[in-house]
């Protein structure tokens, strides 16, 4: 049998909370549905628990996109859904600062039975990194470009 190198992928990091987003990721396995195998859901109580840098970070690391799946405004705790967009606006800033594309971030509200808008969500994500790239490639070209010397 030949072996066949598979490519790598770009990464994708969920965030899911645990009143939404991973509840929802847990119906589309029920299911037995198939999403990127290159997807690492990791639940969480809050989003807001992460400070902008824990992102920023995490793209210096490898991760490629992020997606943060929350219940939104019926989350049980008030402050996920307040805290949670200024928290995005936040880290928005601090990635357009390291030249990180912002679209790399995204917030989507997924509630508990959300299958569809699940897979909706990381199909995007998947097709967006095929599209601009490895993270990596991105904070190369831009640290070449600092340093003056063709990307």
């Amino acid at each position: 049998m030949p072996d066949i190198a598979q490519s790598p992928q770009p990464k994708i990091l969920v965030l899911a909370t645990l009143a939404g987003g991973y509840a929802g990721a847990d119906s589309t396995g029920q299911s037995h549905l198939d999403y990127p195998a290159n997807t690492y859901v990791l639940p969480v109580m809050c989003p807001v628990m992460f400070p902008p840098e824990f992102f920023v970070r995490a793209f210096e690391r490898g991760i490629d996109g992020i997606i943060i799946m929350y219940s939104g405004t019926d989350s049980p705790y008030k402050v996920e859904a307040d805290g949670t967009a200024k928290l995005i606006n936040r880290t928005y800033q601090l990635m357009k600062e390291r030249g990180i594309d912002i679209r790399r971030l995204r917030l989507a509200a997924i509630c508990t039975v959300c299958v569809k808008p699940f897979l909706k969500e990381v199909n995007q994500m998947a097709e967006l990194l095929k599209g601009i790239g490895f993270v990596k490639n991105e904070l190369a070209s831009r640290n070449a470009s600092a340093q003056g010397a063709p990307a």
